[in-house]
């Protein structure tokens, strides 16, 4: 599926990777996963990653049927660039007491693991139950540490954009994912 024409920043969509459709399809599939897997006393917490996981996670907290609440991070690794500084920073933290909850921390796409990396041990740090990631997509790189519990999607090599992913803040508006141009 080609999306020629639609333009932003210096690139443009070459090809729509993730349907619309099939996202959405996906993430009631991955809430219903998710559902199962706590129970009403867990105290579950969604944590989103802003600013590219908003869709994914307004979307799947929707669709999501325990009792949870919401709250964000924001981390950065890569700044305006599409490869990883291989520094994360944390940009906004939560002021919610993490203590003996059930998390669940949101990712639009897991590509190096270096936010993970180093979010995860940070997040254990504050004494909860547990911490789980869900991600919507998913690179499959060999030094990735952790391993996401609920993944969206196998994603090709390609940097991606849309349905809050961004290149330079552009593209997040689409309502689906795909790749783009490389810059001529």
């Amino acid at each position: 599926m080609s999306a020629s024409g639609i333009e932003g920043s210096d690139r443009s969509i070459e090809t729509v990777v993730f349907s619309e459709a099939r996202i959405a399809a996906r993430v009631r599939e991955l809430a219903r996963d998710i559902s199962r897997t706590y129970a009403p006393d867990d105290r579950l917490l969604v944590v989103g990653l802003l600013k590219g996981s908003f869709i994914f996670m307004a979307d799947l907290v929707r669709e999501i049927t325990v009792p949870h609440q919401i709250d964000f991070l924001v981390a950065s690794s890569y700044g305006s660039g599409t490869v990883t500084t291989g520094e994360v920073r944390l940009l906004y933290d939560s002021a919610i007491d993490l203590t003996g909850r059930a998390v669940l921390l949101v990712e639009d796409i897991v590509d190096s693991g270096t936010t993970l990396a180093w979010l995860c041990p940070e997040l254990e740090s504050r004494g909860p139950r547990s911490v789980e990631v869900c991600t919507l997509l998913h690179k499959r790189r060999e030094t990735q540490n952790p391993e996401p519990r609920w993944v969206g999607f196998d994603a090709p090599n390609a940097f991606l954009v849309g349905y809050g992913l961004d290149h330079a803040e552009d593209f997040r508006h689409l309502p689906y994912v795909a790749s783009l141009k490389s810059p001529a």
